[in-house]
């Protein structure tokens, strides 16, 4: 009897052990593993994550049929129905796609290699065509201050100028790139930026801090890389916008894009063409602009074709013609305004990458871009003799070669390099004695490895060698960069860079000003000599993903120290009452402070990107900027505060709401007297400024055609936060300028074709 209830018991066990079974895979995307992805029973308590090698296994589960659910930061979530069988295991593999406006897109230009963003150990941040049009950015200009530590600043009252300041240093100390190729020269900085046209970006990478030194000089501050459209399936659009500004000047756009990719997907090419026509505007009712009048006609491709399955081959190119005037009398010629600053631009820019790969582990890139710039313009004031003509030509070309190996276990891609840069540039206007010609010649090797330690530990060195004519000696700037992944959530980084600056002549400080009644000329030292840097950062970037929500944030602490910081000085007036300044090597300086993103995504209901950056840059010795007042040891035109932030309703719907916003904080900004009320210099303490946003969009389908129309409206500084205390008259001190680069403006927009 004993034995039949133990023979009973084990048979019962046995159905109840048997009546259970088991879930295993694999998850990967883009062939390769994707570990800590969540894996989960919908309505259960079975869960796991993915291990480093992607593989997965749930056990005991009880015979039936369920929900299985894959999610992981910056991929798309997966949902597979799934039958338990009695003691029998199923093996269930998911691929993942990467999800719309993720956190782990493809970059560049960290490591001049494709990496994912939350794998590469550079931190980069990502601007896309997504975020121009939320924002109504119509221009790169317009779209760069919606990145943390980014800030664009309006540097002219009569012609306009911009330039971009990145983490508290000013626009000739950030790498501005096309396509990865440094030939946005520093003539282009000053209205380049303004020129590019939103709709011929793909996306924007951003590097800040000196961890992106590899593309060579200047990129002190960090550098942008404009990554221009490339085709990747047969569309159009086509879209126009028109605002009106504070109710009295029109702004218009009118913008074409063209893709074409042939059946075997070997082949295509993207066109794009953009045209502006902006009226002037004047802000106090002098009868002298604030904002100049622009036209601007912008068109280019860029194409690719792929002779074979290990070569590809990237062609683009672009032009740009743009004609601005600000001032008075502006139906007139410039020479016959009270005062008038004019510009003529014709930019053709050109480029082409041929990549091979040579084996499973190697490949080689050689490539070539160029840069043609001439211009013609004026700044006078009473009809004066101020014509000028500018010719700028760069050329830049090298050779990359990669190669991935094993090194004590884990991956490493070495990258090597020799590229060689040439910029010439002639600008002369004979009434002011006014002449730069110079040539620079900039030649760099390049070394690099990219170590994946462990999958959670990530180590980048490099160096590069200089050789600039302007330069005795070669200039050596090495950098390391380390990654750490904690989980699936965190990832911490830090990076040293050694910079340098070469003495060249055209910086965006040389910009021909009006002040105290004349213009203003900056003089180069002759012992003007490189300015060195070295660079910290650190940075804690964690997001969470979740059933409904993801979000996330970074801290990133930067310390910058530069030694021989460039300065300007007045040193008085010439023969014609002209103010001179000076640039000549200054004592050492400091940039250090902190940026703080936020970033949520509530189940593509909300979603909200935001940034915020506290700093202080300062000089080790008072700067004498006025020859009438003492020295200061703070930067110029740098508020200790500034950030964004765009917040999106229904960011995939047809209906779409946008808030997005830029907060500037205090800043000091020189004014020279001279002016009607002013009579002597003064460092004036700009208020704080907040400007607020608004978009509404709503998207239709033609079903008898199949195409989409997008109708738009909204408001940009809906509560016109705007600088009101503007100088006056042919006599201002033009450079008087701060806060937003607009007043209230109130737009409407129409968007036609495959979206």
């Amino acid at each position: 009897m004993r034995n039949a209830l133990l023979l009973l018991f084990l048979l019962l066990a046995s159905t109840v052990l048997a009546q259970t079974g088991a879930i295993t895979g694999k998850v990967s995307a883009n062939e390769r593993p994707v570990p800590y992805a969540t894996v989960m029973l919908v309505n259960t308590r079975y869960g796991t994550s993915t291990d480093l090698e992607g593989k997965y296994r749930l056990e005991n589960i009880p015979a039936g049929t369920y929900d299985l659910i894959v999610s992981a930061i910056g991929y798309r979530k997966v949902q597979r129905a799934v039958q338990v069988s009695d003691g029998a295991p199923v093996t269930l593999d998911i691929l993942l796609q990467t999800a719309d406006a993720t956190l782990n897109e493809v970059v560049v230009t960290g490591t001049r290699t494709e990496r994912r963003r939350l794998e590469s150990p550079v931190a980069v941040n990502v601007l896309d065509s997504r975020t121009f049009n939320l924002t109504q950015s119509n221009t790169l200009a317009e779209g760069l201050c919606f990145q943390p530590g980014l800030r664009m600043e309006t540097d002219c009252q009569t012609c306009n100028y911009t330039q971009l300041r990145m983490n508290g240093l000013g626009g000739s100390y950030s790498q501005i790139l096309v396509n990865s190729r440094p030939i946005f020269t520093s003539l282009m900085s000053l209205y380049g930026l303004e020129q590019i046209p939103a709709n011929m970006i793909d996306r924007v990478e951003v590097v800040r801090g000196g961890g992106s030194v590899l593309y060579g000089s200047s990129a002190i501050a960090g550098t942008v890389n404009i990554i221009t459209k490339e085709p990747k399936e047969s569309t159009y659009t086509l879209s126009t916008n028109s605002s009106l500004i504070d109710g009295t000047a029109w702004d218009h756009f009118l913008n074409a894009n063209v893709n074409a990719v042939n059946e075997e997907q070997n082949a295509g090419v993207s066109f794009f063409a953009s045209h502006r026509d902006r009226e002037a505007y004047d802000a106090n009712g002098d009868g002298f602009s604030e904002i100049s009048q622009l036209k601007n006609n912008s068109f280019g491709f860029n194409a690719f074709f792929k002779p074979s399955e290990r070569d590809q081959v990237n062609v683009n190119g672009w032009s740009i013609y743009e004609e601005r005037k600000g001032g008075n009398k502006l139906d007139k010629p410039a020479d016959q305004a009270d005062q008038a600053e004019y510009r003529l631009h014709n930019i053709l820019v050109g480029g082409f990458n041929w990549d091979r790969r040579l084996s499973d582990r190697s490949s080689i890139s050689v490539y070539g871009s160029g840069q043609n710039t001439k211009r013609t313009h004026y700044t006078g004031i009473d009809q004066s003799d101020g014509w000028g003509e500018t010719k700028s030509n760069t050329l830049q070309g090298g050779l990359q070669y990669n190669y991935t190996s094993t090194l004590l276990g884990g991956s490493n891609t070495f990258t090597s390099g020799l590229e060689h840069q040439y910029d010439d540039t002639f600008d002369e206007v004979e009434a002011y004695g006014y002449l730069i010609d110079q040539e620079n010649n900039l030649t760099g090797l390049y070394l690099q490895s990219d170590w994946e330690v462990s999958p959670a530990l990530t180590i980048l060195s490099g160096v590069r060698a200089n050789k600039h004519n302007r330069v005795s000696n070669i200039i050596l700037t090495p950098r390391l960069s380390a990654l750490y992944k904690i989980g699936s959530t965190t990832q911490l980084r830090a990076s040293y860079a050694r910079g340098f600056k070469a003495p060249q002549a055209f910086e965006t400080d040389l910009h021909i000003a009006f002040a105290g009644g004349g213009i203003s000329l900056i003089q180069l030292d002759p012992e003007l000599r490189e300015e060195t840097s070295n660079a910290f950062n650190a940075s804690l970037d964690f997001n969470k993903p979740g059933e409904f929500m993801i979000y996330g944030f970074t801290v990133d602490a930067f310390y910058t120290r530069l030694q021989n910081a460039f300065i300007l000085e007045e040193i008085g007036t010439d023969a014609l009452g002209n103010q001179q300044l000076l640039r000549r090597n200054g004592s050492h300086s400091t940039v250090k402070g902190i940026t703080l993103e936020g970033r949520l995504n509530y189940d593509q209901k909300l979603q909200l990107e935001s940034g915020l950056t506290l700093q202080r840059s300062t000089f080790d010795a008072p700067v004498a900027w006025s020859s009438e007042l003492q020295g200061t040891r703070d930067y110029l035109r740098t508020p200790n505060v500034y950030g964004y932030y765009v917040l999106t309703l229904l960011p995939q719907s047809r209906f779409t709401t946008a808030f997005s916003g830029v907060l500037t904080g205090p800043m000091q900004v020189p004014h020279f007297g001279g002016a009607p009320g002013v009579v002597e210099d003064e460092l004036y303490t700009s208020p704080t400024f907040f400007e607020n946003n608004l978009k509404l969009a709503y998207r239709f389908t033609l079903r008898s055609i199949k195409q989409d129309l997008q109708l738009s409206a909204g408001v940009q500084n809906m509560f016109n936060a705007y600088q009101n205390d503007f100088d006056t008259g042919p006599y201002r001190d033009s450079n008087y300028v701060y806060g937003p680069a607009r007043p209230r403006t109130f737009y409407f927009g129409l968007k036609f074709g495959l979206m």
